[in-house]
């Protein structure tokens, strides 16, 4: 009985926290579409492409993943896509702290939030992996 207690703590943990992961990434998956140039910004000019297609990309990837995180059926999957969409955005994330850092404009306290956020990828990593691992797919 008591593992029965523990396995649904931990589960109803794990929804919790994949209902914060997908308001993160809803959010966030907005915002691409209603502010888009702060992205544009950022997307290396190496790539193939206008800016303005991987913006659009990431923020439809950033509501599908929040999607599947709410979905019961979908969230151990969601979990593991999120894990994977926040590594793949990191990149995008140093290089706007960067450009941040370089800015004369930008005031120090806005650069230091560039820099404190960071290291925060790795607790929505890890959060991300929570999620995976506790996600039950429902018969």
């Amino acid at each position: 009985m008591a593992s029965v207690e523990h396995a649904d703590a931990s589960e109803r943990a794990a929804a919790s926290t994949a209902r914060r992961l997908a308001a993160l990434l809803f959010g966030v998956g907005i915002l691409h579409f209603l502010a888009p140039q702060p992205f544009d910004s950022v997307i290396p000019a190496q790539l193939p492409g206008r800016p303005r297609l991987y913006t659009h990309g990431s923020g439809v990837a950033e509501l599908v993943v929040a999607a599947a995180l709410v979905t019961p059926r979908t969230r151990r999957w969601g979990g593991r896509w999120a894990a994977w969409l926040f590594l793949a955005v990191f990149p995008a994330n140093i290089q706007m702290a960067v450009d941040w850092l370089r800015n004369d404009r930008i005031p120090a306290p806005v650069k230091a939030v560039a820099l404190v956020r960071l290291p925060l990828q790795i607790p929505l990593v890890l959060a991300a992996r929570k999620v995976q691992r506790a996600g039950h797919v429902q018969r």
